[in-house]
């Protein structure tokens, strides 16, 4: 019989329902029997002593919140009585002692990636049109509406197809019952054309709301951010539209990706409309210099390289009550793998990092490290409280309805992904990734933004773990959506491309799904697994404005 309840850490004093238990029902674990005082749905937690008014909850090992009122023994945790808390924390002796998981099985093992000429190795190959600034969104639009299809990028056009066939029925005369209610055809798609350049994955086209009448900060690290995606190894090369007078300065751009790559060697193309003059100019010039680097970004092919290539980006975002204990700790045991064989992985949305700090900062193996993780957490939560807000408003009313009802529940389950490494570095948004091993990034908990920084910053694959459901994407890397629970997965299996729901109904450990999730990994950064979102083309991009965004 599979069990019903968990109990997350030995020190914890509440455990979690993995399904519905009802009103009364008697639950044993480890030979002790509970009775539960209501409905627990799952996912939720339920107190296995009896915890008074302002007395500690522990989840994960770590202080989680507080009661407000009395929880009795079999009481449900909730948003009525308990509230955020979590430990406060000190730099010092760091303790990096880690057992390093068994690498035997990858010993060897390679992906075949584009080997771009400061050493790094892509998982794509991908051509970038990006503006300086926002005035240039509808020329970059109108570039790609030139370019996609005769390029033979264009998607699939499945939806498109069931619109004209129901538009069909209404220059017909059809009811409006018809419309609503009658079968239409059923992934009836367009192929998408031939490819003019077979080796080059696709042009990407990106657009924002920066680059000028923000701060000059805002500019310059928009800036860092852009240079960030055009040297990133899954790029080959960019087309970039300027303006002209914006605060985020070609100049910046420049000294940026210089800072990144200073051997930069890639193809650029750097357009400035207020020289260039007429519309239909830039245009033009800007179409024959992006097909002149797409000729030459065609002449990569995929080669053989070591798995210590590969920089992983660790994200969350519609979370749930069984992130912590499925998916999150099953990329943290990849996370672990990678990193024992030398690669490099990224975990960023500091908000959610809240409570776990203090293991956060022994596991750093410098102290200028733990001091500097330290100071942007204080500095960014100083700044969340100046704003009205706080890292204790950070989870969703989708997160509180799942079971993550205190910042410091969400965060202990989200750290997860991290693993047990060392903390290798410490890095400020949008600051490049330099170091193999854990690299701690600074970004707000919000899906896109962080998925965007943890690219810019050098992640060439994406393992994004889901609760709920998402279909975040990204323009350049490949983003692995992960769901925590069985239900999840297959509903929405059109956009989630791996189950750990096995680890909650005890059919698989966390290391046999980290293992799994690895050779998946592997697959997909030798491009013989598209992954839903690149597939769906879930381009999502915001830059985060460093104004607080939580």
């Amino acid at each position: 019989m599979k069990q019903n309840i968990l109990k997350v850490h030995p020190a914890d004093n509440v455990l979690v329902a993995l399904t519905d238990l009802q009103a009364n029902e008697q639950v044993t674990y480890k030979g002790e029997t509970y009775i539960v005082k209501e409905l627990i749905p799952a996912k939720h937690k339920f107190a296995m002593v009896e915890i008074p008014e302002g007395g500690e909850i522990i989840m994960y090992g770590v202080l989680v919140g507080k009661a407000q009122s009395l929880i009795p023994v079999g009481g449900l945790l909730s948003t009525a009585n308990a509230k955020h808390a979590a430990n406060s924390f000190l730099t010092g002796q760091s303790h990096t002692d880690w057992h390093r998981p068994d690498i035997s099985k990858w010993e060897g093992k390679t992906f075949n990636g584009y080997h771009r000429g400061d050493g790094s190795v892509g998982t794509a190959n991908y051509w970038l049109v990006v503006p300086m600034v926002f005035c240039e969104n509808r020329n970059i639009e109108v570039l790609q509406e030139a370019l996609v299809k005769p390029l033979g990028y264009g998607r699939k056009k499945t939806y498109e197809i069931k619109a004209q066939e129901l538009i069909g029925k209404i220059k017909a005369g059809a009811e409006i019952d018809e419309v609503l209610y009658t079968e239409i055809g059923s992934d009836t798609a367009q192929n998408a054309g031939n490819k003019v350049f077979p080796n080059v994955d696709g042009i990407k086209f990106l657009t924002h709301t920066g680059g000028c009448g923000g701060t000059r900060q805002d500019s310059t690290a928009l800036c860092g951010l852009l240079a960030g995606y055009i040297t990133h190894p899954n790029v080959a090369g960019a087309t970039v539209l300027s303006l002209g007078c914006q605060n985020a300065e070609v100049k910046t751009l420049q000294e940026e990706i210089n800072k990144r790559s200073p051997e930069f060697n890639k193809p650029l193309y750097i357009l400035d409309q207020q020289k260039t003059g007429k519309e239909a100019d830039l245009m033009e010039l800007a179409i024959r210099q992006t097909l002149a680097g797409l000729m030459q970004a065609n002449q990569y092919t995929r080669k053989p390289a070591p798995l210590s290539k590969l920089t992983i980006g660790l994200e969350c975002g519609g979370s749930d009550g069984f992130s912590g204990i499925s998916a999150n700790p099953a990329i943290g045991y990849t996370s672990d793998l990678l990193v024992a064989m030398g690669g490099s992985v990224i975990l960023a949305e500091f908000p959610e990092l809240c409570g776990v700090e203090q293991n956060l900062i022994d596991r750093c193996l410098e102290k200028t490290k733990a001091e500097r993780f330290a100071d942007l957490v204080r500095t960014y939560s100083q700044r969340a409280e100046e704003a009205g807000s706080g890292f204790y408003m950070n989870p969703s009313p989708g997160n509180i309805k799942d079971g993550l009802i205190t910042d410091a529940i969400k965060s202990a389950g989200a750290a997860k992904k991290g693993g047990t490494s060392p903390v290798a570095d410490v890095l400020d948004y949008p600051e490049k990734v330099t170091q193999p091993g854990l690299n701690l990034l600074c970004t707000p908990g919000n899906d896109v933004e962080s998925t965007t920084a943890e690219v810019g910053s050098g992640a060439n694959i994406v393992l994004f773990t889901t609760g709920l459901g998402t279909p975040t994407g990204n323009p350049i890397a490949p983003v692995v959506k992960i769901a925590t629970n069985t239900a999840l997965f297959n509903r929405m299996s059109d956009i989630i491309d791996i189950n750990t729901g096995t680890i909650v109904e005890g059919d698989e450990t966390i290391e046999q799904a980290g293992e799994r999730i690895l050779d998946y990994v592997v697959k997909v950064a030798s491009g013989e697994i598209e992954v839903h979102a690149v597939r769906h083309g879930q381009d999502d991009f915001i830059p985060w404005k460093r104004g607080v965004s939580l």
